[in-house]
């Protein structure tokens, strides 16, 4: 039995998407002040293509500091090579996020032989489009590594200089399947999910701490064309 009335859901979804369309509109005339990110240390996850790519260019545009992962040698490097003509330094480092020993690892060495990250951007994810008994049990077993337990393992290895200092942002690539659910994509809707409700206890807590000098962001993207998932629909 469906607990949602389909009506009522199309209703919420366009509500949000007219409100999210408006806030931008006003934003075109009355921008909000943006803070410097210039020198800022900014590590991206999942940075070899895709938003992960786009993001590190923008920072590099702003003169920050950059630390790039991804599993993809090539990619990763081919992204640092954009962002060191742009002018930014920046390291590049070949991490696999679904392996909690190696995020520990490659940060460690970042802290030691470069510093204290500043600016974390959790970007790394993965997808498996089909039907829930049709997925593999290690596509469902990665998808909540990278998606939601490398978020959990980065945040814990940057957190502390971040709070010593309380200074920093923490920036969380959700997906609006963390808001809304599609057939075809259970697993990868609920590792989604989990990545808004950490967002979302994280800000919590940060602020129960007293910590209002480090910042948290959510981003939910719907459709990108990342070569991902070929010809989305829904």
């Amino acid at each position: 039995r469906k607990t949602m009335n389909p009506f009522l859901d199309l209703l919420l979804f366009l509500g949000t998407l007219v409100y999210s369309y408006l806030e931008a509109f006003v934003k075109l005339f009355v921008p909000a002040k943006r803070k410097s990110v210039s020198g800022e240390l900014v590590l991206i996850t999942g940075a070899g293509h895709g938003v992960g790519r786009a993001t590190a260019l923008e920072f590099a545009k702003r003169q920050s500091r950059l630390v790039l992962w991804d599993i993809n040698k090539h990619g990763v490097e081919d992204t640092a090579a954009e962002c060191e003509r742009l002018g930014a330094t920046v390291q590049a480092f070949v991490v696999d996020c679904s392996k909690r020993e190696e995020i520990y690892s490659a940060a460690e060495k970042v802290k030691k032989d470069i510093g204290d990250v500043s600016i974390l951007v959790n970007n790394a994810g993965v997808i498996t489009a089909a039907d829930l008994l049709s997925t593999q049990d290690h596509q469902i077993e990665r998808m909540f590594e990278v998606n939601i337990l490398a978020h959990i393992w980065t945040t814990r290895a940057f957190l502390p200089a971040m709070m010593n200092n309380n200074h920093g942002h923490i920036v969380t690539v959700a997906s609006a399947a963390g808001h809304f659910v599609t057939s075809f994509m259970v697993a990868y809707c609920s590792s989604k999910f989990a990545a808004v409700g950490f967002h979302k206890a994280l800000t919590e807590e940060l602020s129960t701490l007293g910590k209002d000098g480090i910042k948290t962001t959510c981003l939910c993207p719907v459709f990108i064309n990342t070569g991902f998932v070929k010809n989305p629909s829904t």
